[in-house]
């Protein structure tokens, strides 16, 4: 078959848009220009229908709040300006409760629910009683309600009168939630340990390591890796669950939002602490979904996970 000059001339065209080549006279195929067009132009179009369709959402559910009979007696007790701009500066001071329980009931949470979910996954029969203990341990305080264990421990512990033993509301609830969530995280641990192979423990071993080296170099750091998203989304609901020590008389962003609330029988201070804990909590579920967008791409793309 007998091809022309003009046809090989037209083929190196073809071939010389489709590949980059390296060089600085790059110049894209007809065929490329018109696909990245295309392209462009499904975007901006899927943004529009997005924008109209949030547009008219946002304005139906407006005309149907604000039509509503209750309307003007809701606003009244929910929206007032007059008792947000009294509850914020005392809510903002709250917060720095909750913030700092955040911070120490999650690093304890997750040096107990590790020890804990180690101990669930210990081999051998002489380890039998530590195995029943965990497993004891993270059935009870997950099928217990967080309110309750919060009432039992911030409640009932002053009541036992013991030397030595805290009765401040503050230790005590941080202490029933990291209890609670302790449960949680040792199971997600729990399933980064099982997830990772076999063979990775045997390939240890046979380069010399001892069970416990084993664990520590090998299967653990690649367990926390694979659990990432599934910790911070415990972290993000044990930053919302700090509000629940309110209940034993701490004075949180949430108790702080309760004591205007009894004075003025104004519901408006809880709008403002629970619009608090949205824009603290929104950061953290965005990272979040960072984290595990891009842990996925990563895994589709054949990296280390």
């Amino acid at each position: 078959m007998t091809v022309t000059k003009e046809e090989s001339g037209q083929e190196d065209a073809d071939d010389n848009g489709d590949m980059s080549g390296g060089g600085d006279g790059y110049v894209p195929s007809q065929r490329r220009i018109e696909r990245e067009r295309y392209t462009r132009a499904r975007a901006r179009r899927a943004t529009a229908i997005a924008a109209l369709s949030t547009l008219v959402t946002g304005v139906v559910l407006y005309l149907v709040v604000v039509n509503a009979p209750g309307w003007p007696r809701t606003k009244e007790t929910f929206f007032s300006a007059e008792y947000a701009r009294e509850a914020f500066p005392k809510v903002l001071e709250g917060l720095w409760l909750n913030v700092r329980l955040l911070l120490v009931c999650g690093v304890a949470v997750l040096v107990l629910g590790m020890l804990i979910a180690v101990a669930r996954t210990l081999r051998g029969p002489v380890f039998f009683p530590l195995r029943a203990l965990a497993a004891a341990y993270t059935d009870f305080f997950r099928g217990l309600p967080l309110i309750i264990n919060l009432m039992i421990v911030v409640l009932g512990v002053p009541a036992l009168r013991l030397q030595g033993v805290t009765v401040d509301p503050v230790l005590l609830g941080g202490t029933a939630l990291t209890l609670t969530y302790s449960a949680y995280v040792a199971e997600v641990f729990r399933a980064g340990i099982e997830s990772v192979h076999p063979s990775q423990r045997a390939a240890a071993r046979s380069l010399g390591l001892t069970n416990r080296q084993a664990l520590r170099h090998v299967v653990l750091p690649q367990a926390v890796r694979r659990q990432v998203p599934p910790l911070l989304n415990d972290l993000v609901s044990l930053q919302k669950d700090t509000g629940l020590v309110s209940i034993g008389g701490a004075v949180d962003a949430v108790r702080a939002a309760d004591i205007i609330v009894g004075r003025s029988l104004n519901y408006t201070p809880y709008i403002v602490a629970g619009l608090v804990f949205v824009a603290l909590t929104i950061p953290m579920t965005r990272f979040t979904d960072w984290v595990t967008a891009r842990m996925d791409r990563r895994r589709a793309q054949g990296g280390a996970l």
